[in-house]
Formats: C-alpha cells, sequence, structure tokens
C-alpha cells in the first residue's frame, strides 16, 4: 500500500540496530518526501521516489542541519523524542503512542488536501513528518511486535549532536567527608614509568612487566611502533622538560583513536571483530567532567549514577548492548545486555579517570587506604595539565659499582645507564642498578662501550666517578672479564692412591682440572657414576650437599 500511512510493516527480523533512514523513507510516497524536506528547509531536486529518498537521506543525516532542526523541534515534540534516545532508539508502538499520541492514518490525497503536518494533533505526528520517527515490527519476547524507532544512522546524528549539547550539563554531587577521607593525588610518576619500559626495550628486559596502558600510550605518542622504540622520538621524549613531556603524552592520550580504554580496563576481556570508538567516547566523557567544579571534590557513585540514568549510551550512539562480545575477565562470564552496564561502562568511566590520575589530570580519594576510589578531583577546569615542582635530581655512585638515580634526574641519563646495569629494585624516588662484567658483556652485544658508560657518568655527576669504578671500567674496556666466580664439585679423597685408581677407571673421562694429589674438580651431573666406579675399586662416596645460600 504504497503511499499510504498505514506505515511500514515489515519483517525485520531482531536485530540490535533499527533500520536506516534510506530503508525507512523508501516506504513512503514522493508527497511525504517532500513534507519532510520542507520541514528540515529543503528543496529536492529528485522528481522521482527512490531518488528523493536518496537525496532527502543524504542531506538529514548532515549533522549541522541535524542540529539546526533539532534545534527549532516544537517544544511538544521534545520529551517524545528524548523517551525515544533514552530507549535507545526504539519503544513499543503501543507505548510510545499512549505517551505521546497516534499518527493519524490518511491516503496520499487526504494528506495532501488536510496537511496534517502544518497541524499535527500528536508529539508522534510531529516527529513522523519530520523523517524523525519510523514505524516498524520486531520480533520481541513474545513475537512479533510494532515499535516506534528512530532510523539507526540518524539515530547515531541525533545523539553525537545531543552529547555535545550536553556539555556543560553537571553530573552527580560533591563528595562526602568519608568518600574523600584517604587522598591519592596524582603526580607524573608515568614520565618515570616511560623511562624505564623504553630502556627495558632496548636492553632487552623481556622479563619485566608493565601496564599495558604505558605501552598503548607510547604508541598514541608515536614514540613506540609495533612495540620498537623509535630513536628520535625517543630522544625528544627523554630529553624533554619533566612538563613538556607529560604534556606530550596527556595531548597524544587526548586525541588518540587508538588509545581504547575499553579494550584496557582489566576486568574485561573483549572478543571478535566488533568497533567501537575510542575518541568519541573519551571526548565525550571528558567533556561531562570538564563541566565539574575545578579542584572540588566529587563523588565518583553519585557521578556514575547521574551518568547512567541520563547518558547511558555515552559510548554507544545506537544503543547496542548486544553485539560487543565483552566478558569477566575473572570468571569468563560475557556481559551481554544493559543489565551489565555498570560491569562495561562502569569500569570504562572508573578505567578512564583512574588513567586521569596517572597523567596527572585528576586526584583520587577513597573511604579508606587500598578501598576503590569514591572521589574525584579533576586538577583544573579543562582537564588541563598542573605543572609539578620540579626538584634536582642526583645520581649517585659508589666505588662497589653501585648507582642510585633520582627519578628527578634526567631520564635521558637513565635510561642510558640502565642499558649498562644491572637493575635493582627501586627505592622510593631511586632508581638503583649496578655495573657487572654481565651487564658490560649483554651492553657490548648491543654495540655499546664500556668507555661510552665512563663518559656518561662522568658527565652526569661532574666528574664524580669512583676511582676505582673508572679504573674497573677501562680496565674491562682493554681485558674483557679478569675475574670469575663459578660452583663447582670438587672430589677429594683420602689418599693419593684412591685419586689414582679413578684416574685408571672407566670414569676417568668425568675427571676434570687437578687441585692436588687428593682433590680434582668433576663433572656434578656425573657424581652417580663416579659413586658407581669408586663403589666398584671399594670405595663409598660421602656427598656433601652445599649450604642453602
Amino acid at each position: 500500500m504504497e503511499g499510504y500511512n498505514t506505515f511500514n510493516i515489515q519483517p525485520v527480523t531482531l536485530n540490535p540496530t533499527m533500520p536506516d533512514l534510506l530503508a525507512s523513507l523508501h516506504s513512503h510516497d514522493l508527497g511525504h518526501l517532500r513534507i519532510v524536506a520542507e520541514l528540515w528547509g529543503l528543496e529536492l531536486d529528485a522528481r522521482a521516489r527512490d531518488a528523493a529518498a536518496e537525496e532527502l537521506s543524504a542531506s538529514l543525516l548532515d549533522p549541522e542541519l541535524a542540529r539546526e532542526t533539532l534545534d527549532v523541534l516544537p517544544a511538544e515534540a521534545r520529551p517524545a523524542l528524548d523517551a525515544l534516545l533514552a530507549a535507545r532508539g526504539r519503544i513499543p508502538w503501543a507505548e510510545f503512542a499512549r505517551r505521546f499520541g497516534e499518527i493519524r492514518e490518511m491516503g496520499p490525497g487526504k494528506r495532501d488536501r488536510e496537511q496534517p503536518h502544518r497541524h499535527p494533533v500528536s508529539a508522534a505526528e510531529t516527529l513522523f513528518y519530520r523523517g524523525l520517527l519510523a514505524k516498524a515490527f520486531f520480533d520481541a519476547d513474545k513475537g512479533a511486535q510494532e515499535f516506534a524507532y528512530i532510523p539507526d544512522d540518524l539515530l547515531k546524528v541525533i545523539d553525537r549532536e545531543r552529547r555535545e549539547e550536553n556539555t556543560g550539563e553537571i553530573l552527580g554531587r560533591a563528595a562526602t567527608p568519608v568518600e574523600k577521607a584517604f587522598e591519592i593525588p596524582a603526580d607524573d610518576r608515568v614520565l618515570d614509568d616511560a623511562a624505564t619500559l623504553l630502556a627495558a626495550l632496548r636492553a632487552g628486559e623481556t622479563e619485566r612487566r608493565f601496564a599495558p596502558q604505558l605501552s598503548a600510550l607510547l604508541h598514541a605518542a608515536k614514540i613506540l611502533r609495533k612495540n620498537v622504540p623509535q630513536t628520535e622520538a625517543v630522544k625528544t621524549f627523554l630529553e624533554a622538560p619533566r612538563f613538556d613531556a607529560l604534556t606530550m603524552l596527556v595531548e597524544a592520550w587526548k586525541s588518540s583513536p587508538g588509545f581504547d580504554e575499553l579494550r584496557l580496563v582489566p576486568s574485561l576481556v573483549c572478543e571478535g571483530e566488533w568497533t567501537n570508538a575510542p575518541l568519541d567516547t573519551r571526548r565525550t566523557l571528558l567533556g561531562f567532567l570538564e563541566a565539574l567544579p575545578p579542584n572540588q571534590w566529587w563523588s565518583f557513585p553519585a557521578f556514575l549514577r547521574d551518568l547512567k540514568l541520563k547518558h547511558p549510551d555515552f559510548q554507544r550512539p545506537a544503543g547496542d548492548y548486544d553485539s560487543w562480545f565483552i566478558k569477566r575477565a575473572s570468571d569468563g562470564q560475557y556481559l551481554r545486555g544493559f543489565a551489565y552496564w555498570d560491569a562495561v561502562d562502569g569500569a570504562l568511566v572508573r578505567f578512564l579517570i583512574q588513567t586521569m590520575r596517572w597523567l596527572g589530570l585528576a586526584d583520587l580519594a577513597a573511604p579508606g587506604e587500598g578501598k576503590d576510589f569514591t572521589a574525584f578531583r579533576v586538577r583544573q577546569a579543562g582537564a588541563t595539565l598542573v605543572r609539578y615542582a620540579d626538584q634536582p635530581g642526583k645520581i649517585t655512585i659508589a666505588s662497589s659499582g653501585k648507582i642510585s638515580v633520582s627519578r628527578y634526574a634526567s631520564r635521558a641519563a637513565r635510561y642510558q645507564i640502565a642499558r649498562f646495569c644491572e637493575w635493582d629494585e627501586p627505592k622510593g624516588d631511586d632508581f638503583i642498578y649496578r655495573v657487572s662484567a654481565r651487564s658490560l658483556k649483554r651492553a657490548s652485544e648491543q654495540g655499546l662501550k664500556a668507555g661510552q658508560l665512563l663518559s656518561l657518568l662522568a658527565k652526569a655527576t661532574r666528574n664524580a666517578v669512583p676511582p676505582a669504578l673508572e679504573k674497573a671500567l677501562k680496565r674491562w674496556e682493554v681485558n674483557g672479564t679478569e675475574a670469575r666466580a663459578e660452583s663447582q664439585t670438587i672430589l677429594r679423597a683420602a689418599r693419593p692412591e684412591v685419586l689414582e685408581e679413578l684416574r685408571k677407571s672407566k670414569a676417568a673421562r668425568f675427571l676434570g682440572e687437578s687441585l692436588g694429589p687428593t682433590a680434582v674438580i668433576v663433572k656434578s651431573e656425573a657424581l652417580p657414576k663416579i659413586a658407581a666406579a669408586l663403589a666398584e675399586l671399594g670405595v663409598l662416596l660421602d656427598i656433601h650437599e652445599p649450604p642453602a645460600l
């Protein structure tokens, strides 16, 4: 019944997405399309229905035009549109009509005579003649059911415009004393972690583990590419003053389409080929966070509750809660459907605010030490960066080869020192390294020379390198390893004759360097065979285990 307002009763299979705008417009006659165009301030060039539908669809999906139309939408129609948006784009028709009125059914002739779009009798009719509302049957729990819906692609445009419109809206409330009892202030340690990760990659320290978001951040900043440090980018980053380096990371994070917070949330496992839009999501959430009073403690549960109530689809423009395959990491439970909003979308918001603290943009607070944060404080309006106090950093060298590098010292120097040394556990704000023959050998295999380390240390400490270490580095440069400590197994005989008899037995091949007439180095793994040979000679071997270190 083309052109008659019985609406499009099409067999639509259950799908989290609705038909798109073009498919929705195709069910109407040319006269209806011209009405929609008129109400959007457009004039159709096409004279045939299909061509007109395509022309109109392209125009209605223009974000600027959509914003203009929404701005002048009659006030009585706004609640109906908001209800559809809050319901992720569709509502059973019976419920929608009960709340926002019916759409009068009439054929093209009557419609053109009576022009219902000029005198709509309901909010539903207002939206319908603007192309903002369509009807179709979808599969539901009890079989096919008629729904009011917003075409899928138009829903994304409207939702995006609405999110921008909502920038400035304040969600939640100020934190209570309990929520902010234990403060976890932001800092700029991400710079030190980044320098450590880069040095580890250069030195082949593959056993060390770093937070996945750190690698993602350095890729976003183009300091890493396919996990390989980029020489010039690394140099620029490490030599930059701390404030400039932190700014570099923050700006990279804020503008990165590749830093995907959802896939970095530790409690979630994302599977499948579905895609999301992390940059849009980040900008939306930052918009809400930037609207909060700056430097004021804010309740995280209250903020999250308001976000869920008013903008649940902040990262899902089409309200799709079914096609993203996300599992809970702890038990493998799939988290599909709006019922898992807190576990997925709420966890993402928590992770994003934690990332802001990690980048020095927000402080956190909890009811007590070791508890999940319940309050946060954006450092300044606009999530701009705070300049952390620069402190002088020292590099201290002991004669034993132990090197302590303050985190405030040159990160470029620490990066180079780390490549020559063994790594000990950090102590407070100091990173601890040790020079050893093994570490110098490893550096040598990477083309580094001990003389370079000596020059680096002399420059970093203004020639305060202990003479003993200076001498050791110079000797190693010339002679390599001059002393070695190793574990050996020694066989001691009570009398020289016993050892002589053993040398004549088939176990002779297991005997090594002689340490005298009654002692010889043997291969430890051959002890059972030596014991058997001695037993054949009538001698029982007494094996002493070394004491535990």
